[in-house]
């Protein structure tokens, strides 16, 4: 036995920003996609909860899974802006969703959060302490946004992303790899005013080392190489970012998976609403073998090897690694 993802939702505000909107901030369309690939993001409005877009969120992820509220034993949000400061939106979701009295708790771990909750939720599972974790991502970055700083304004927007988390047959055992640096805190962080500051040149190549170097080490950790990867899911905070880490690794074209253009970057939540706008591309077949890598702020990181789903009964794997000869 091991443990998948075994499904997969995302939910958006309706209100879209294109780059155009931000023409008073000095800059231009082109100037935003030439440098982050970023050509629109979606905006929460200020009087909306971000627990119910993250509650619609997981239960796509549910209804994708095929597993009922009554299934789920844990439920782990990665979030920094909830709705409110105690108690966390983990306990709210679980109520919307019908969830009866789960485990339920908020991580903030910043950008690196989903990546957190999900090596967290896989430990649970291979404990024994559930066979099903839903882990969801949420942010409204649009309440921690300095709306003056071009640098920043032009790269945030807000979304929740949900995955389900199973205990599946399977031989390939998702290995997860994280780490942090406490001293390098000023690169990124969100003070006591509730606004996000980042030195973007530092964190870019920091961000670009250290997920390549952390996917380098889950791949080795696996017995894998970057070929057996059927898909990389990065953090979505800026195309070049992720390219850069792609070519690092060897894998690139079309087992790349970008969505930035369309959400910006969402912090936590990008790369669960990535595999669910991969999903909905039908880009995941059961069996692939999924690379995914995140940095934020703390600074942190992580990277992590999962599959999708299990291939059916009396088969191998099923995905593009297949007919690569991944494992």
């Amino acid at each position: 036995m091991t443990v998948t993802l075994t499904g997969a939702g995302a939910a958006l505000p309706e209100r879209i920003l294109s780059n155009h909107d931000f023409a008073h901030l000095d800059t231009s369309d082109e100037w935003i996609v030439q440098r982050t690939g970023i050509r629109e993001r979606r905006r929460l409005a200020e009087d909306a909860s971000l627990a119910e877009l993250a509650a619609l969120a997981c239960e796509r992820a549910l209804s994708d899974a095929g597993v009922t509220p009554q299934d789920i034993g844990h439920v782990v949000v990665a979030t920094s802006t909830a709705d409110r400061i105690s108690p966390g939106m983990a306990v709210e979701i679980a109520t919307l969703l019908g969830i009866d009295r789960p485990a339920a708790f908020d991580l903030s771990a910043g950008c690196s959060g989903f990546v957190y909750a999900l090596d967290h939720a896989i430990a649970t599972i291979e404990s024994g302490r559930a066979e099903h974790v839903l882990v969801c991502g949420a942010e409204a970055l649009s309440r921690i946004t300095d709306h003056t700083d071009r640098n920043t304004a032009v790269l945030l927007g807000d979304g929740a992303g949900a995955v389900v988390v199973s205990k599946a047959p399977g031989s390939l055992r998702p290995t997860f790899a994280l780490g942090s640096d406490g001293t390098r805190i000023e690169l990124l962080y969100v003070g006591q005013d509730r606004l996000m500051r980042m030195r973007g040149r530092e964190i870019f190549e920091s961000a670009v080392d250290a997920m390549a170097d952390h996917t380098e080490l889950v791949l080795k950790q696996s017995g894998l190489s970057p070929d057996d990867l059927d898909l990389f899911i990065a953090h979505q905070a800026n195309a070049r970012i992720v390219q850069a880490v792609a070519r690092r690794l060897g894998v690139l074209g079309d087992r790349v998976f970008l969505n930035v253009d369309k959400v910006a970057n969402t912090s936590s939540a990008s790369i669960p609403l990535a595999l669910a706008h991969a999903r909905e591309q039908q880009l995941l077949s059961p069996g692939a073998v999924l690379g995914l890598a995140a940095f934020g702020a703390g600074l942190s990181w992580g990277a992590g090897i999962i599959t999708w789903r299990a291939p059916a009964a009396g088969r191998g794997m099923t995905g593009p690694a297949a007919d690569r000869g991944g494992r």
